[in-house]
């Protein structure tokens, strides 16, 4: 989820920037863009930095493995004398 103090600051900034004939809406408009920013993010599929990062590590891991495996998987073929389809290799 988004830190909610970042919400906060990010509604407090586009509060800020809107004109000094309008700065007696600030709060209302801050409040409103909030609760706008937070509706709409909630609709999006986001993880955190830290989220991503241990998924990335984690796929890394499964990469280096299945790597592994395939090396393994072909050092086993070229052991029992077959060729890369499967099948026996004829002689």
């Amino acid at each position: 989820m988004i830190d909610p103090k970042l919400l906060d600051d990010l509604a407090r900034r586009m509060a800020g920037s809107i004109p000094t004939g309008l700065q007696s809406l600030q709060q209302d408009l801050q409040k409103s863009l909030r609760s706008a920013l937070e509706s709409g993010l909630s609709h999006l599929d986001l993880v955190t930095r830290e989220e991503f990062d241990v998924q990335t590590a984690v796929l890394a891991r499964t990469r280096e493995k299945l790597e592994r495996l395939e090396r393994q998987v072909a050092e086993l073929e070229r052991q029992a004398g077959m060729n890369p389809e499967g099948s026996p290799e004829k002689n």
